[in-house]
């Protein structure tokens, strides 16, 4: 693949990458990185491997993001109940 595809394909995983540590709220956190398993799933292809793309494309886009968004969303729902009993 040409350099210049790759080049640009490590530039939006490194800014998507930055983007999710810069999140300060986990939701948004989550969504971020949903992009960045995306994007590195993208980098794979383009690096020739198909099969470690599509592993991250389940994993780290659906996954992942995922179980990151119950587990706040239960977080959230225990405090908003102990606020409540107060």
């Amino acid at each position: 693949m040409s350099d210049a595809v790759i080049a640009v394909a490590l530039l939006l995983v490194a800014a998507a990458a930055t983007a999710a540590v810069a999140q300060r709220d986990p939701a948004r956190q989550a969504l971020v990185l949903s992009v960045l398993g995306v994007l590195l799933a993208a980098l794979f292809t383009v690096l020739q491997a198909p099969d470690v793309g599509l592993s991250q494309l389940a994993v780290g886009s659906a996954l992942t993001p995922l179980l990151i968004m119950l587990s706040v969303r239960r977080i959230r729902r225990r405090g908003r109940r102990a606020e409540e009993t107060e």
